[in-house]
């Protein structure tokens, strides 16, 4: 069995934003809307049932009439520093853990994202799959428009 650590694809950011506006953005459906995927993709908050054992689905249509579904189940919440959910992103990503860990830094909010694979193996396959850029493109996202809702 791989070490937690080998198995995990971990990104951190600041944002140039309080802690409550990154958390809010975190966890409200409307603003989750806003930032969550690829630039020019809507999402459907089909679900977004925030506690401890709750579920959460969003489904973006694609271009070519197929759906992407993000979908999981809320495991552990700690108000205003962490969440963690398991997450399916069908087709293409299944059984990982997303750990969101923040970080009050004044008006800046330090942000860690650990995606946990079940195998090191998966880990580099979506590694190879470009995990980085993907997520990257959507915390850039973020970060715009926490810069507009400030």
């Amino acid at each position: 069995m791989s070490t937690a650590n080998n198995r995990t694809v971990t990104i951190n950011k600041t944002f140039d934003a309080t802690i409550a506006l990154v958390w809010e953005a975190w966890t409200q459906p409307e603003h989750l809307a806003h930032w969550w995927g690829p630039k020019g993709m809507k999402i459907d908050i089909v679900e977004h049932n925030f506690e401890a054992g709750g579920h959460w689905k969003y489904v973006m249509p694609m271009p070519d009439g197929n759906e992407f579904i993000s979908e999981g189940t809320y495991s552990e919440i700690t108000p205003i520093t962490k969440i963690v959910t398991s997450a399916d992103f069908k087709p293409m990503t299944e059984g990982v853990t997303l750990e969101i860990i923040l970080v009050e830094k004044g008006e800046q909010t330090e942000f860690t994202f650990n995606v946990i694979h079940a195998t090191e193996e998966y880990k580099l396959q979506q590694e190879k799959m470009g995990i980085y850029n993907g997520w990257g493109s959507a915390f850039d996202r973020l970060a715009g428009y926490l810069s507009e809702t400030k």
